[in-house]
Formats: C-alpha cells, sequence, structure tokens
C-alpha cells in the first residue's frame, strides 16, 4: 500500500491522473481521454518486441525538478517556486521519461500540446528551450525559438532569458549577448529564429526547435527548417505548442491537427510512437457558456479563480462584441474557427438566410446602395426591400469587358458564370462607364415595378453620379464611409443575418464579397468593412450596407406602405 508520507513515484502519480480522466473524475475532452489511455496502453506493452521502449520515471522527474528551479514571473504566483501542474507533469513526464530499452535514447521526438491560452504555454517552452541547452546533456547543442514573425519568436526566447536571470542557480550558468543565450560549459545556445530572418536552414544542427502558436504560421518552412537540420543528432526534439486559429488553411490544422488528432484516436490506423500529443479543446457539442467545459480548454488556468475569472470577463466581451467572439473560441476555448481573423460574418450564418426565389417583389419599396470603385475594378448596386420579416437584398456589379479576362485569371473566381447567372454585367471598353450603371439602375427599377425611396452613395468619386440619376427623378442621399455612419448598421445587417430576418436568393458573387469582407475596430468599439484589410473585393456587400444605412430605418404602419427614414442632417 501507498505509503502517506512517502511522495508518490512519478509512474504512479501519471496512472492515476490517466484513470482519473479517463473515469470522468477530472473533466477533460475526448482527445485528452485518449492521451490518457494512450499512455496506460503504452505502459501495458513496454519493454516488448513490438514496443521496445521504457519508461524511465527519473528521467521524467529530473525535467520536473528542473521546472521547480524556475519561479512564476507573473499572475497570481509571482514569485514563487513552479510546482508542475499535473497536466504538465503528464506530458513532460512522458517526453522525458520514455526512452528506448537498449540505447536509452528518448523515444519521442515530436510533442504536440495544443491548449488555451495562459495556460503556462511560455513557462513550459522556457523550461524545454534552458532543459535542452544545458542539463539534458547534449554538447554544443542548438535551440531554436521558431515563429515567421521576430517579435512572437522573441516571446519563448525572452521568457526563457527571463527565467534564468531570475534563478539563482543558474544565471551565473548562462550568459546572454547579441540575441543568444548561452550555456557556458557545454557552449550550447539559444536563438529566436523567425521567417523574416531568410535563412534556409543551411548550417544549422538542431537539438530542438521550439515551435509557439504554430497556428499563425501560413506556410511549414520554419517547421522544414527545424526538422531537416534534426538528423545529425541522436535524440532531438521538436516542440509545438499552439492555441487553436481562424485560417484552416495554414498548416497547422490543414496538416497538423489532423494527424495528431488520428495518432491519439484508439480507432484510427494511423500509429506514431515517437511523436507525443496532447490536446486541450472544448468537445463539438460543448456549450461556450457552460463554465464546466472551460477546464477542457484550460486545465490549469481553471484550477484558481483568478484564471475562472478571467475567462468569464473574456466571455462577457465575447457576448457584447460578436467581433471578439471568434478570439474567445480560437485563444480560450481553443476552438477552430473557420472565419478569418477580423472577418465579418461566417458563410454558414449567410447561407442559412438563402431562399429558393425571389419574393414578389413588384411594387416594394426599396432602397438602393451603390458602391463606385475604381472604374477598372468592380462597381456594385445592392438593393434592400423591406419586408414583414425584415428585409430581402439583391445586388448586381459591373465590370469593364476589356478587365474581364485579367480580372478572372487573377482573383480565381467565375466572373464568366457569374455573368451568366445575372449577377455581374461587363461594359463596353476598359473602363466602367458610370452612365451605363445609370441607365441600368433607371431601366430596372421601371422593369420590375420597384418604387425607389431612397439612393445611398458613398460620395468619394460620385458627385457627378449622384447629381445625375437626382436629375432622373431618384431621392439621392449622401453616406459617409466613417465608422461613426457605418457601425451601427453594419453590426444591425450581421444581427439581422444571424437571426434569419435577412433573405437572398443565393447570389453567389455577394457570398463571395461576404466571405473576403473584413472588419476593422476604432477605440470604441466601432466596426466598418475595410477594402484596405480584405484581401478580396467585397464591393456587392459595402453597396448592401451603404443602402441599409437607410433602409434599416423603414417602418411600415400598418400596411399603409409609409416609410420613415433618418435624416440626412443626422449622418
Amino acid at each position: 500500500m501507498q505509503n502517506v508520507l512517502t511522495k508518490p513515484s512519478l509512474r504512479f502519480q501519471l496512472i492515476e491522473y490517466s484513470e482519473q480522466v479517463i473515469n470522468g473524475d477530472i473533466i477533460a475532452c475526448e482527445k485528452h481521454k485518449w492521451a490518457c489511455q494512450r499512455f496506460l496502453f503504452d505502459l501495458e506493452r513496454e519493454d516488448t518486441d513490438d514496443f521496445p521502449y521504457v519508461f524511465d520515471e527519473s528521467k521524467g522527474e529530473r525535467f520536473l525538478d528542473w521546472m521547480r528551479l524556475f519561479k512564476h514571473r507573473k499572475g497570481v504566483l509571482a514569485g514563487q517556486h513552479i510546482e508542475p501542474h499535473i497536466i504538465q507533469k503528464f506530458i513532460f513526464g512522458n517526453i522525458y521519461g520514455w526512452v528506448h530499452r537498449v540505447t536509452k535514447y528518448r523515444r519521442f521526438s515530436k510533442g504536440y500540446w495544443q491548449v488555451g491560452r495562459k495556460n503556462a504555454k511560455s513557462q513550459s517552452l522556457g523550461a524545454v528551450g534552458s532543459y535542452e541547452a544545458s542539463a539534458f546533456g547534449e554538447p554544443s547543442s542548438e535551440v531554436y525559438c521558431a515563429a515567421t514573425k521576430k517579435e512572437q519568436a522573441k516571446i519563448v526566447w525572452e521568457e526563457t532569458q527571463k527565467m534564468i536571470e531570475g534563478c539563482g542557480d543558474l544565471a551565473d550558468k548562462f550568459r546572454t549577448a547579441y540575441g543568444t543565450i548561452t550555456h557556458i560549459k557545454s557552449d550550447s545556445i539559444i536563438r529566436p529564429l523567425s521567417k523574416e530572418d531568410r535563412k534556409s536552414g543551411d548550417g544549422y544542427n538542431p537539438q530542438c526547435g521550439i515551435i509557439d502558436e504554430y497556428h499563425a504560421h501560413e506556410t511549414d518552412e520554419m517547421y522544414e527548417i527545424i526538422e531537416s537540420g534534426m538528423g545529425a543528432r541522436p535524440q532531438p526534439l521538436m516542440m509545438i505548442i499552439t492555441t487553436a486559429g481562424l485560417d484552416l488553411n495554414n498548416p497547422c490544422y490543414r496538416v497538423e491537427y489532423h494527424y495528431v488528432s488520428q495518432i491519439l484516436d484508439p480507432n484510427s490506423p494511423i500509429e506514431n510512437d515517437n511523436y507525443f500529443v496532447m490536446i486541450n479543446e472544448l468537445d463539438k457539442e460543448d456549450d461556450v457558456s457552460d463554465e464546466s467545459n472551460w477546464q477542457k480548454a484550460n486545465p490549469i488556468l481553471c484550477s484558481y479563480e483568478n484564471g475562472i475569472e478571467y475567462l468569464r470577463k473574456r466571455l462577457k466581451a465575447a457576448l457584447d462584441v460578436p467581433e471578439k467572439m471568434a478570439k474567445f473560441l480560437t485563444k480560450n476555448m481553443n476552438l477552430w474557427v473557420d472565419q478569418k481573423q477580423g472577418g465579418y460574418m461566417p458563410l454558414s450564418k449567410w447561407n442559412a438566410c438563402k431562399v429558393d426565389e425571389d419574393p414578389d417583389l413588384t411594387g416594394k419599396d426599396v432602397y438602393i446602395g451603390v458602391d463606385l470603385s475604381k472604374k477598372i475594378d468592380l462597381s456594385s448596386v445592392g438593393f434592400i426591400f423591406p419586408m414583414d420579416y425584415g428585409f430581402h437584398v439583391k445586388q448586381h456589379s459591373f465590370m469593364p469587358e476589356d478587365a474581364l479576362k485579367e480580372r478572372q485569371a487573377k482573383d480565381r473566381v467565375p466572373y464568366a458564370h457569374w455573368i451568366d447567372k445575372g449577377w455581374l454585367s461587363v461594359t463596353p471598353g476598359a473602363v466602367v462607364d458610370y452612365s451605363y450603371i445609370e441607365d441600368w439602375i433607371a431601366n430596372k427599377v421601371e422593369e420590375e415595378g420597384w418604387n425607389p425611396i431612397l439612393l445611398c452613395y458613398d460620395p468619394y468619386g460620385a458627385t457627378q453620379f449622384a447629381q445625375n440619376m437626382n436629375a432622373r427623378g431618384f431621392t439621392v442621399v449622401e453616406v459617409r464611409q466613417g465608422f461613426q455612419t457605418l457601425s451601427e448598421p453594419t453590426k444591425d445587417f450581421r444581427e439581422h443575418s444571424y437571426q434569419q430576418k435577412i433573405t437572398h436568393d443565393g447570389d453567389e458573387l455577394l457570398a463571395w464579397a461576404i466571405g473576403n469582407a473584413m472588419t476593422e475596430i476604432d477605440a470604441n468599439e466601432n466596426i466598418r468593412l475595410s477594402k484596405r484589410k480584405s484581401r478580396e473585393r467585397i464591393d456587392p456587400i459595402a453597396a448592401i450596407i451603404t443602402g441599409f444605412v437607410q433602409a434599416r430605418y423603414a417602418e411600415t404602419n400598418s400596411g399603409s406602405g409609409n416609410i420613415s427614414f433618418i435624416s440626412v442632417n443626422d449622418l
């Protein structure tokens, strides 16, 4: 029986922890449970011909004792020596404890830990980096903290430096100069390494590569530089720690996350005995507002009240300001979100507003928004129809005929198909003739029997257009493009869409524009669509928002058809 006065062995602690996770005594996600099942299964088959590894708990405990040399630098525990959390014991006890039974070289050459923000990621990596450059015992070790940006690469490097400087037992064992931490006795180094350094990887001989926030890497270039240089090392380590992210085309989600998930999945045929994996995330059906689920993505942060209160504040801000929800889901709940950073609206929300065909719009009041871009680019007209349930919207765009082929190749979208579907028109020549758009609007309104209430336009470069449309009998109103004018309509249109109070006919060009649309936010949390930040064209949704500035004030009074709208002077 375990002596209560004796410190439990690391093996005993990790077995007990794994059983508690699997049994539900410790709240954990499915992939976390799989990692614990994997550990117990590995113990059952250790030191066999099919599995030539043994768990040397003394090696695992040695690294954990190394962590205990350092002090917390921030938060409620600042100044106190680190006592590794049980999740850190499990992860690094595995990474450093498992060795080959003959060579005694470590089993795991790669480690992947996906966990929410503020769960001691930098602290853990700082301990790994300093250990690999000194106490692990590899001579002339090279440790690189890799990222795409210099500032990101320096985060872990600077954390390592500060941890060493704050440790009385180690401070004189290292020196720092010219962006390099050197372990004096072994002549080992720790350096930040970024894509901005424009290094090919030639000449690197990494003992350890640390990749922080891999979700932000647009390519696997830094990953490949580190891994390709490790061939000469007998027991190197690639350590990846990241949160989830917003760009599902980046290699972290597209390649690594799916691969490591398969390694953990007991029903998957994919195996890799040299890759340690821990994923802490919410499960698919979990309610992000349910605090009992938060521990799944935040095993350390949720172990103390201040951490839980931090998450409460983050959730409230995300509920109050939708722009912050995507960050809350990815950074705090560790969920991959199919939405670009600063994206206006998930396409799944917009697609849910599609109706099979337009309602009968004959005789309907319509607000018209116009976005006249440069004459060689896309120009768009939006139509907003007040309905009993909210609004029905349509758009039509224009492009110079001579630019069509070039734009289709450059933008890699099916403009020709959209012309066939009636969502886009080409205008003769090399530039858009605004008089062509004027004629098209006037003819369309008359042909369809619509009742135009207001024509709203961006005043930049459209003064003559507005005068001409006014001469044709349209009531025109200038809509300034600043935060004060656009913020509430932009938020309101999105909220209507989320509630399916907006309908549309499935216009693919409009959907493409909404998927491209990025928002920018000012100090007062006002938003507007940003053509500067958006990677592709957003003119169709910009035109609709311009018209919606006025259309959202439309009110049908007892079926009389009387319309009220905001005064131009209020803008």
